[in-house]
C-alpha cells in the first residue's frame, strides 16, 4: 500500500501505527484538574455573597458522567480531603459528601448505563443542589432566609457553567488519551 500512496499510513506527526497515549498523562490528568479545581475559588474575589460555584466537585461530578469508570468509587475520599483543605467548609464535609455522590452516580450507572447529556445535567443539577444546600446548613453561619437567597446565585451559576465544565472534561479527556510516544 506504502509503494501505491507513501501518506496513506501516516498523519501530520508521522506514522499512526506506533503511537500510544502516555500512561502518565492519562491517569494524572482528571486527578490533577479536580485538584486544580478545587484550588481556583481561593483566587475569586472575596464578596459578601458566595458567587464563585464549587468547580473541583463540579469536575468530580463531571468526570464521573462523561467517562464513567475512569475514576474508582473511593476516589471521593481522596480528593474530598483535599477539598476540605482549602473550602473553608467544616472538615469532612467535602469527604463524606464526595464519597456519597461517588456512590450515588455508580447507582444510576448501573440503573441507567445509556443515558443522554440532559439526563447526566439534571443529575448534576440534582447532586449540585444537595451538595450547596447541605453545605449552606453546615457552613456554620445562622440558616435564616436571607441567607439562602445569598446561595441562590451561586446556585444557579453552577447549572448554568456545568455543560462548560462538561465540555472542558472532554477536551480534557481528548488531551489525556492523545498519542504522545512511540512504542
Amino acid at each position: 500500500m506504502e509503494r501505491n500512496d507513501p501518506r496513506a499510513r501516516s498523519d501530520a506527526y508521522g506514522s499512526r501505527i506506533n503511537r500510544s497515549h502516555s500512561p502518565l498523562l492519562a491517569n494524572i490528568i482528571p486527578w490533577a484538574s479536580i485538584l486544580i479545581a478545587s484550588l481556583l475559588p481561593i483566587f475569586a474575589v472575596a464578596a459578601a455573597l458566595p458567587m464563585v460555584p464549587p468547580l473541583g466537585f463540579m469536575l468530580l461530578i463531571a468526570w464521573r458522567l462523561v467517562r464513567p469508570g475512569l475514576l474508582p468509587v473511593w476516589a471521593g475520599f481522596p480528593l474530598g480531603l483535599f477539598d476540605d483543605l482549602y473550602s473553608g467548609q467544616p472538615f469532612g464535609f467535602a469527604i463524606l459528601t464526595w464519597s456519597v455522590v461517588m456512590l450515588v452516580i455508580e447507582l444510576i450507572e448501573n440503573r441507567w448505563p445509556w443515558r443522554a447529556f440532559w439526563q447526566d445535567w439534571f443529575t448534576a443539577c440534582i447532586l449540585l443542589s444537595i451538595y450547596l444546600l447541605v453545605g449552606w446548613l453546615l457552613s456554620g453561619a445562622t440558616p435564616t432566609l436571607h441567607s439562602l437567597i445569598g446561595v441562590v446565585p451561586q446556585f444557579v451559576l453552577s447549572i448554568l457553567i456545568f455543560p462548560l465544565i462538561a465540555r472542558m472534561v472532554g477536551w480534557f479527556d481528548d488531551l489525556r488519551l492523545r498519542r504522545w510516544k512511540r512504542v
